[in-house]
């Protein structure tokens, strides 16, 4: 009797997909990041390359993107023919006193809503939240009234109250969401060393609640600095004139000229201060932007 031996089936080669489509998809994908870095990064390119142009060079044809002189006279320019440095010490008066009171009025309110249990408190957080959505033409009738009522037209505190209107209730809106992640156990621990409610919030609070504080802050911020309409229309001269308003109202040689050399070297000028910020911060930033997402 034969022996048969029967060999073992070897199992075919799975076939290893094609590397193309991953190519094509990384290729695509990385063009479509330079597409979004061009699309973010030119007009600020544009703004400075054009800041540091002659007058003569600027409607050039063809259209040349690096100038053939470079020059600084646009940036002494905007200080020498135009109170800017003053515009530049409203813009930041404003700002940090936007910022001042609504961190410290949004601190408190934050507190109270987001660990003492009262009636009303989900309607109050809706109503806060309802009228940082308005737009600031819909209030900029009474808000007009109320300021030269309160005789603070074409004043620093007329601007900080009425960027407050804006400001404070989405400060508030933030603080609270963070307050309530912050654990209960750290101010009962406060409580039984003896600590009033008042203690607790500044000795206790505050330190944890940092991140959150700089990054609501910064954005608060950035908004009275860039801020436009309301700046506008309460403000009559250079006494409390911001920036936003100072650059839309410069003026070349004749009421037909638009200095836009001197424009850009004035847009550069105020964005430095928010670029110096962020990188300052950028730490605490991201930290105040993540508080709360991963729950331990």
């Amino acid at each position: 009797m034969q022996t048969v031996q029967v060999r073992p089936r070897v199992a075919a080669p799975t076939p290893k997909p094609s590397s193309l489509p991953r190519v094509i998809g990384n290729v695509l994908f990385w063009i479509l990041i330079l597409v979004i870095l061009f699309y973010v990064l030119f007009p600020f390119y544009w703004a400075i390359v054009t800041s540091l142009k002659t007058p003569g060079s600027l409607f050039n044809t063809p259209v040349r993107y690096w100038p053939d002189k470079l020059t600084l006279d646009n940036y002494v320019g905007v200080f020498r023919d135009q109170p800017f440095a003053l515009n530049l010490l409203n813009s930041a008066v404003v700002a940090i006193g936007t910022v001042l009171l609504s961190l410290l009025l949004g601190v408190l309110s934050a507190y109270a809503l987001g660990k003492f249990r009262f009636r009303g408190k989900t309607s109050i957080m809706y109503i806060v939240l309802a009228v940082s959505m308005f737009p600031q033409i819909a209030v900029l009738g009474g808000l007009y009234t109320a300021i030269q009522g309160l005789g603070l037209y074409n004043t620093w505190g007329g601007l900080i109250f009425s960027y407050m209107i804006f400001t404070l209730p989405f400060t508030v809106w933030t603080l609270t969401s963070f307050v309530r992640e912050i654990p209960l156990e750290l101010e009962e621990a406060a409580q039984v060393d003896g600590a009033t409610p008042v203690q607790t919030l500044f000795k206790v609070m505050l330190p944890v609640m940092m991140p959150a504080l700089v990054t609501t802050g910064l954005l608060a911020f950035i908004n009275a600095w860039n801020e436009y309409l309301f700046a506008l229309t309460f403000t009559a001269d250079n006494k409390a004139r911001t920036v936003p308003v100072a650059i839309s109202l410069f003026s070349g040689a004749s009421q037909y000229e638009l200095p836009w050399a001197g424009i850009m070297a004035a847009s550069v000028v105020v964005t430095i201060p928010l670029i110096i910020l962020v990188l300052f911060f950028q730490r605490n930033i991201v930290e105040g932007l993540t508080a709360g997402a991963v729950k331990g």
